[in-house]
This record gives C-alpha cells, sequence and structure tokens, in this order.
C-alpha cells in the first residue's frame, strides 16, 4: 500500500503543503523511494515543506541534490525549520529526479513530478513512483506518462472527430459508409 502525505508544513508563517507518495516500508529495494509534486519551480520556496514533512518518517534531511534543468534557481542552503539544508546539483542526475540525504537514516531517491502536471498525471506518477521493489526510473515514469498523455489526446481527438461526423461509421480507408453498408461517394 502506497503512503500519500499532504502534510501542512508552516514556512514563514504561510502553511504549505507538501504533496508526497512515499514507497511502504518494504525489504524490497526499488529505484525510487516515492514522489513529491511540488507547487513551483522555486526550490527555496519548495523545499522547507518537502523536509518538514519528511522529518518524522525520514528522519531530518540535511542534504538535496538536483539538477537544475527544471530549476531556475538552485540555492547552496535552505533554511528548514531550525536547521540548514545544503543543496547541490548535477546534470549527471536525471532533470525529473531529487536525492535526499539525512545523516541518521540514509539516502532516498523521489521522483519529482513537474508542477504544472494534471492532477491524474500526478497521480498516476506518484502511485507508479511509489511501488515497493520497482526497477521503474524516473526516466521511464515520465516517459511512460508522456505515452499515456498521448494517448489520452488521441483518444479525445477520436472521439471529438467521431461526434463531429453525426458518429458515421468509418471504414478502414476512412471514407464514411452509408446505412446500407456501402462506401459513401464524394458527390453525395
Amino acid at each position: 500500500m502506497t503512503t500519500v502525505l499532504d502534510r501542512t508544513a508552516p514556512t514563514n508563517g504561510a502553511g504549505l503543503r507538501a504533496r508526497l507518495s512515499l514507497t511502504p516500508k518494504s525489504s524490497l529495494a526499488g529505484q525510487l523511494d516515492g514522489a513529491w509534486w511540488p507547487r513551483s519551480r522555486d526550490l527555496e520556496a519548495e523545499l522547507p515543506p518537502l523536509a518538514a514533512a519528511l522529518d518524522l518518517p525520514w528522519g531530518r534531511i540535511t542534504h538535496v541534490t538536483v539538477n537544475p534543468t527544471h530549476w531556475p534557481v538552485v540555492p547552496h542552503k535552505v533554511p528548514v525549520a531550525g536547521h540548514t539544508v545544503h543543496v547541490g546539483w548535477f546534470t549527471e542526475q536525471h532533470p525529473d529526479k531529487m536525492i535526499l540525504i539525512s545523516y541518521t537514516v540514509g539516502r532516498w531517491d523521489l521522483l519529482v513530478i513537474p508542477p504544472e502536471s494534471e492532477p491524474a498525471a500526478a497521480a498516476r506518477l506518484m502511485n507508479a513512483a511509489a511501488i515497493p521493489g520497482s526497477f521503474l526510473t524516473a526516466g521511464v515514469l515520465m516517459a511512460n506518462e508522456a505515452a499515456t498523455e498521448r494517448d489520452i489526446l488521441h483518444s479525445r481527438q477520436r472521439e471529438t472527430l467521431w461526434e463531429s461526423e453525426g458518429g458515421a461509421c468509418m471504414c478502414p480507408s476512412g471514407i464514411p459508409m452509408r446505412r446500407s453498408g456501402t462506401l459513401a461517394s464524394a458527390n453525395s
């Protein structure tokens, strides 16, 4: 079972929510330990609620690494609930992955879901990233979601086309068929 956390972690007097889906404790090691869906690309604003939400289940987060591709500004240090989280960046790290380190407990890898994602897409990604023992990487999950989105868009386009044609049955050549089962001529 997947743990979905939507915790309020106050920062600077404002209540922000960390949207998380964590892999349940298991002996099955996977590529990811869950997913995080930030509300913006502002790492300095988004990191405090994330670290605060993870304090209880994972221990105090002391270091984070990201790929700067999706983060316009990568601060070196971010104050979080009375301590400092050190932030590093590596272009070799997948752009949709974040590594979190706690000196007391260890390392975790999270899929970072783009803030602009639709809720349904984010839910699919959060569930997929939190499957215990999964060998799917951040890159594979994002590619799979892109393919799913294309399929959904294609289905909607086909449905719109169907509705705009009045529900006419199409033969394999793409020409509407008459009710008698014969092809409609171009002149009719």
